[in-house]
């Protein structure tokens, strides 16, 4: 998929706007604030669901009355709603505030924003109090059991640069949520029997609203059988691939056979209604059908389908969890080598499904590793190359059996240009810190796999995490609070 391809499935985001009011700070600042938010929302490209001036004052909330109203309204589309923003152009009313956002029962992140005052208006006519609002704001929602997220500055001006920046991270906070709330996780074939790193609850994940629906590889092989070369979905499919991915050099039977399997697991994942999928990679694909899966789950990663290796669903949720943020191609990665003898720097490796947005360069080859027990022709299908260079976030959430939680870890570095001698899928990593991130993997008990993403969202992989999804997540050279 390029650039523009991707750029297309940018998702159109709603926010719900509440602009607080206080009868005895001046009303016009209500007005005008609401105005100046409205036009920020627009110019982000943010669709908004608000009270008109006809239903609250200046469409600002103050009374309980008016709270009711936003909260009807806000009921009313629920099903478009992805976020909220408190917007305090004065001190608002923070009862109001709070209440609307119970009568709503939404269920969706919350951002309060505060208007900054001038010191050359600081007259009775023009003096906001939005600093010291705010803080009454928050107490409330605390109060009542609401959890909201704050902009980076305590108060920061709606057509702001920062604001923007607050916006676009608040969206991604809000498609981490959403997008993993009612998630339903495809797992295609057994956990291979050497990885009990990848052992996870289900139980546990369906206590965050993640499900997960099963289909044994017998099941899988079973429908390809039935599948003639000729089918439509077949030739798609291998069309599909041979656009996707170099294939100089593969066999055609190994091809087509990649061609049954893709339309296989795409009209399984159609017909459970599924999102994203983890699947058995080795070693009874190769052993008894002939081909390694990876090109087919490479294709679905880079299309903003996460498919993990090895049935590691929770990897799989990482993955989900980066791309929901960014909006863009996931991989699922070892923590595989040190790079020499630089503590900051490691070599990420699988064998590989990477995305093909992963790649500076990219062919497909067979799996060098399996090939040696199953035999080179049934190993066909790797997307072998180097990982591009470029900003890196990664993530890694788990089921803790023992606590009965979720649990994971965040944080940033970059892909570098260092030289690689390599088979597969390969990058080198440099993050700060990288010693003090591998004794936290090691200590808690982490697995092996971590997925990445081209793009700066661990902060917000963050906020979703522990604010409202309740999971406990360490974010890896976080330096302060704040977003």
């Amino acid at each position: 998929m390029s650039h523009d391809e991707q750029s297309n499935q940018k998702q159109k985001m709603t926010f719900g706007l509440i602009v607080g009011n206080r009868d005895f700070f001046p009303d016009h600042l209500a007005k005008s604030g609401r105005e100046e938010m409205l036009r920020a929302l627009e110019q982000a490209g943010i669709g908004v669901v608000a009270l008109g001036p006809e239903e609250g004052k200046y469409g600002a909330v103050e009374t309980y009355e008016e709270a009711k109203r936003c909260a009807a309204l806000f009921r009313k589309n629920a099903d478009r709603i992805d976020g909220v923003i408190v917007s305090l152009p004065n001190f608002g009313d923070e009862r109001a505030i709070a209440d609307t956002l119970r009568l709503a029962r939404l269920g969706v992140p919350v951002l309060v924003q505060a208007t900054p005052d001038q010191p050359s208006k600081m007259t009775i006519a023009f003096r906001r109090d939005s600093f010291c609002g705010k803080m009454s704001a928050c107490n409330n929602l605390w109060q009542y059991g609401i959890p909201y997220s704050l902009t980076a500055s305590h108060t920061v001006a709606p057509d702001s640069a920062e604001f923007r920046n607050d916006l676009e991270w608040f969206a991604a906070v809000c498609r981490i949520v959403n997008g993993l709330r009612n998630l339903r996780i495809g797992s295609i074939g057994a956990r291979p029997a050497a990885f009990n790193t990848v052992r996870y609850s289900e139980k546990i994940l369906e206590a965050s609203g993640i499900s997960v629906e099963t289909v044994d590889l017998s099941e899988i092989l079973g429908r390809i059988a039935r599948l003639g070369d000729a089918e439509a979905c077949v030739q798609g499919k291998l069309q599909e691939i041979r656009k996707y991915v170099p294939t100089s050099g593969v066999p055609e039977a190994a091809l087509m056979k990649m061609a049954k399997l893709g339309a296989v697991i795409d009209d399984w994942m159609k017909s459970r209604d599924v999102t994203v999928s983890a699947v058995q990679c080795w070693t009874a694909l190769e052993e008894y059908f002939g081909v390694v899966p990876c090109t087919i789950m490479s294709m679905m990663s880079n299309n903003l389908i996460p498919s993990a290796c090895e049935v590691d669903v929770c990897g799989t949720i990482s993955m989900h969890a980066l791309r929901l943020a960014s909006e863009t191609p996931s991989a699922l990665l070892d923590w595989n080598n040190n790079y020499g003898d630089n503590p900051d720097k490691a070599v990420c490796f699988h064998c590989s499904n990477l995305p093909k947005h992963f790649f500076q360069d990219v062919r497909m080859d067979f799996q060098e590793i399996i090939a040696g027990t199953v035999g080179k022709d049934n190993t066909f299908g790797t997307c072998v190359g180097r990982v591009k260079a470029g900003a890196m976030s990664f993530a890694r959430f788990s089921t803790d059996d023992r606590a009965g939680v979720v649990r994971g870890y965040v944080g940033e570095g970059a892909f570098t240009n260092d030289s690689l001698n390599t088979f597969g899928g390969a990058g080198v990593v440099e993050i700060p810190r990288m010693q003090k991130l591998l004794y936290y993997i090691c200590e808690n008990g982490f697995e092996h796999h971590v997925a990445a993403n081209f793009a700066t969202v661990a902060g917000a992989a963050y906020e979703a995490a522990t604010r409202y999804l309740g999971w406990a997540t360490y974010w890896h050279g976080r330096d302060g609070a704040g977003c």
